[in-house]
């Protein structure tokens, strides 16, 4: 199974230091969803890990986050894209899980529900907490310098990424990478 686990809000979506909280506030990044449909025709499959606070702090509820992910589901329709699974944890820093980016929960959730190993599944994202969570279950480590990354582009990366991390300029150039790799 071609699988490949992206970060949402920054790599697939306008990021908000005050948070995307409505299907309103959701905005795709130019060409990002174009790019999971690339990824879909060459045969990969598409799921997201997103850390979304945003519910825990009680800025928005699950219907909204509903509501933001089928804008998502259907935007990417339109341009013969889709997304197979979304995985979200609702918690802030403060409640210490194990599904909050950097730890690993989502990936481990996202490996026994697809009963795959993550060796080498492509992760992608914006910041080096989506990286770290991802490399601790054997993903490839791959950010895209846009979202939280943007003030990075041109910039040798800071301490505190993997050492094996693939830069791209943003998600379009991460499908273009991905399909060239066969």
């Amino acid at each position: 199974m071609k699988l490949v686990i992206l970060d949402r809000d920054g790599t697939i979506n306008e990021d908000s230091n005050e948070y995307v909280k409505s299907a309103d506030e959701w905005q795709p990044l130019p060409g990002a969803l174009e790019a999971i449909a690339k990824l879909n025709h060459a045969g990969w499959h598409v799921v997201v890990a997103t850390n979304q606070s945003g519910l825990g702090r009680g800025l928005f509820d699950v219907a909204a986050l509903n509501a933001m992910h089928a804008k998502l589901h259907r935007l990417l329709a339109a341009v013969g894209g889709r997304v197979d699974a979304i995985f979200y944890c609702p918690h802030t820093p403060d409640d210490k899980c194990q599904c909050r980016k950097p730890a690993p929960g989502l990936f481990e959730q996202i490996g026994e529900r697809y009963g795959v190993d993550l060796k080498g599944v492509p992760a992608v994202g914006d910041t080096a907490r989506d990286l770290i969570a991802g490399v601790a279950v054997g993903c490839e480590p791959h950010l895209v310098m846009t979202g939280k990354a943007m003030p990075l582009r041109g910039r040798t990366l800071p301490q505190g990424y993997p050492d094996n991390t693939t830069v791209h300029q943003d998600l379009a150039a991460f499908a273009d990478y991905l399909v060239a790799q066969g």
